[in-house]
């Protein structure tokens, strides 16, 4: 007989927004940064194992399967701090694109924060779970709520926004990566850097006032710090972003630090004829999917979901 197991969807994001506003004191940068969840996602099974182990397997053999994963870290995270004593089988379905600038990894950590939870009926707050998130990764907090959200500090204080209205996306990961690392290090220090890294600080804590909903950008006021010197490394992202223009897209922008990028489109049919139309460019993995509100991603959490989502 089968062991029972349940599964969740790991979504990816886009950002709306990315500023890098300067290096902080302790080394991180601090950034401003709108977030968006879309329906593109992995696939995370979880069952109960007969011991105390945590095991991982995933249908990507590049993918690793130990404390390099940050499903394997989020599950022993969890587990030390509740003192759990049970084991776990976890099954990830990857589909989204590593090193895309998706944030696929962090949404794999948080999604597991929550079913393991249930799984192992950790009572817990959602409050105790974000503090474990922004210890495993920047981007991490954001996936225990989803829909738009403004994140600042080093990505991992996250402000719920108003969702937008539906938009329809393609999704471009060319064969080029470019690690974050890299990314950073490419950007101008000069730019990035202030005798003062107070004002640094100063200028994201004043920036956090999610009741003027305007000031934030939506899809017709894109803009990515990271775009240009990501288009200087690897020209072929760029190349990207001109063809998903050139096929009818309102707006394109890198997505994240990179490589993939995100069009988006004003209907169904336009994204359908750019997929058409782009699909014949060899090696690029192109993703139809759409944004994804804030209900709609605690409802597609099920159990997790409510009413633990609902008070972050």
């Amino acid at each position: 007989m089968s062991t029972p197991f349940f599964k969740l969807p790991s979504f990816a994001k886009v950002n709306w927004s990315l500023r890098i506003l300067g290096k902080r004191p302790d080394g991180y940068h601090e950034i401003r940064t709108v977030l968006q969840t879309v329906s593109l996602h992995d696939t995370l099974r979880f069952a109960a194992a007969p011991d105390a182990q945590i095991f991982l397997a995933c249908d990507d053999p590049l993918i690793p399967a130990d404390q390099n994963n940050l499903i394997v870290r989020a599950a022993i995270a969890l587990r030390d701090r509740y003192e759990v004593r049970a084991g776990v089988r976890i099954q990830l379905e990857k589909r989204i694109p590593t090193q895309g600038g998706l944030g696929g990894g962090s949404s794999n950590a948080a999604v597991t924060l929550l079913g393991l939870a249930l799984l192992w009926k950790v009572r817990t707050k959602i409050s105790d779970l974000a503090e474990l998130a922004a210890g495993l990764g920047s981007d991490v907090p954001f996936f225990l709520g989803g829909g738009r959200a403004l994140a600042t500090g080093t990505g991992t204080s996250i402000s719920s926004l108003p969702d937008l209205v539906e938009q329809d996306l393609l999704i471009i990961a060319p064969t080029v990566t470019v690690a974050t690392t890299e990314a950073y290090k490419a950007l101008n220090s000069a730019a990035l850097t202030t005798p003062n890294p107070d004002s640094i600080l100063a200028i994201s804590r004043g920036s956090t006032d999610s009741s003027d909903w305007d000031q934030w950008p939506t899809s017709e006021g894109l803009e990515n710090d990271f775009e240009q010197v990501i288009f200087d490394i690897e020209p072929e992202i760029e190349r990207v972003k001109k063809a998903l223009l050139q096929a009818g897209a309102r707006s394109a922008l890198l997505a994240g630090s990179g490589s993939s990028v995100f069009g988006i489109f004003d209907n169904r049919k336009a994204q359908q004829r750019a997929l058409e139309q782009i699909r014949g460019e060899s090696g690029w993995r192109i993703f139809p999917c759409a944004t994804l509100s804030r209900e709609e991603y605690i409802r597609a959490m099920g159990s997790c979901g409510t009413p633990l989502l609902r008070s972050f």
